[in-house]
């Protein structure tokens, strides 16, 4: 890795990530080796029955890196990520554990890392989350006790200062792969690249976005991020689904904030027969990784499939075909790393829970 993030951070933040080869979950070494990665996701059930999860968990295993387990997706009660996050590991699937700021508070927050830390969870993925007005029980008083940034600077301290946000001491230090997400098309675009950068300042090691569907202004964040160092620092994994119907289409562009489709997908959807819109989105979704493959700095993939997860084998299959990239679950050998000049020391980050840092909009947020 080169010199990154001095001079280019704001005031008072700085690099903290560590060793990226360091031992942990198949996800943490799939990105050191330089793999390709594909990760898609398991909605836990509004229900207590174990075999929800494992089915779906059955539907991926052998085709992904790991599987986000979603927390109360869209503010909607369901099982726990913890608990999702155990299950699907039985069944033999790496679960990446979603941990949101909606409905907990910074006591809870640690305990449930802690938790995840206990039970041999290997990734965690923090966000801010979607608001309780959006969701079932919109009565629901929301805690954000933290934002997203401060969550990821309070688990990198859990893992590797040993310490809990007051300063405390723990008695052991859990040992998972820290993740974020960033929505490289949300308003306001211009922030957007900065915030991912307070974010791997305060320890992401990796980043899953929201959907793409437009590359070419994909390219332009990317481009952005990459001249600020983050992708020195943090794996980029770029979000993509298939548009399974025409009612999901518009869904997409009027119900989701931050997503943008562009007309020419928009025009490809509605230019078939409703009986072909499912194949088409699913085409659309192939060649979209295709494309995404080749973007300098992107590691990867996340199939976002809701309720489809028998098609995401099919997807990555698909996406995986090409000269030198090989179907997740079956690694390529790994190739000696080049020498690489040693990254400047990162100093040590000040406690952002001293100060409040603005709170986060919904969908995907972190």
């Amino acid at each position: 890795m080169g010199a990154a993030f001095v001079g280019e951070l704001p005031a008072g933040i700085h690099a903290t990530m560590t060793n990226p080869d360091a031992t942990g979950g198949g996800l943490r070494a799939a990105l050191a080796a330089g793999r390709f990665v594909f990760t898609a996701e398991i909605g836990p059930p509004r229900g207590s029955d174990p075999d929800s999860v494992t089915r779906k968990a059955a539907l991926l295993r052998g085709w992904v890196d790991a599987a986000n387990v979603t927390d109360n997706q869209g503010a909607r009660v369901r099982m726990s990520s913890l608990g999702g996050s155990v299950l699907t590991q039985r069944a033999g699937v790496e679960p990446v554990m979603q941990l949101t700021c909606r409905h907990r508070n910074r006591i809870a927050l640690q305990s449930d890392l802690l938790a995840a830390g206990a039970l041999g969870i290997p990734n965690v993925l923090l966000l801010t989350g979607d608001h309780p007005r959006f969701g079932d029980h919109p009565g629901a008083k929301p805690v954000l006790d933290l934002d997203g940034v401060e969550l990821t600077w309070a688990a990198r301290t859990l893992r590797d200062e040993g310490v809990l946000a007051n300063g405390q001491r723990l008695s052991s230090s859990p040992n998972w792969f820290i993740g974020t997400v960033a929505n490289p098309f949300a308003p306001p675009r211009q922030s957007r690249a900065r915030r991912l950068v307070e974010k791997v300042a305060a320890g992401a090691e990796f980043v899953q976005t929201q959907y793409v569907f437009d590359v070419e202004l994909f390219e332009r964040w990317m481009a952005e991020i990459t001249a600020l160092g983050v992708t020195e620092w943090c794996a980029v994994i770029a979000g993509v689904g298939p548009v399974r119907s025409l009612r999901e289409l518009e869904f997409l562009r009027g119900g989701l904030p931050g997503i943008h489709v562009p007309e020419h997908v928009v025009r490809r959807l509605r230019g078939v027969p409703s009986d072909r819109v499912r194949r088409e989105g699913v085409d659309l979704c192939v060649e979209t990784i295709q494309r995404l493959r080749t973007v300098q700095g992107v590691a990867g993939v996340h199939v976002m499939a809701f309720g489809f997860e028998r098609g995401v084998p099919d997807i990555v299959r698909r996406g995986s075909e090409g000269p030198g990239l090989r179907p997740a679950g079956r690694p390529a050998p790994v190739a000696p790393a080049p020498v690489a000049p040693a990254p400047v020391a990162p100093a040590p980050m000040r406690n952002p829970l001293v100060t409040t840092s603005s709170q986060e909009g919904s969908v995907h947020a972190g």
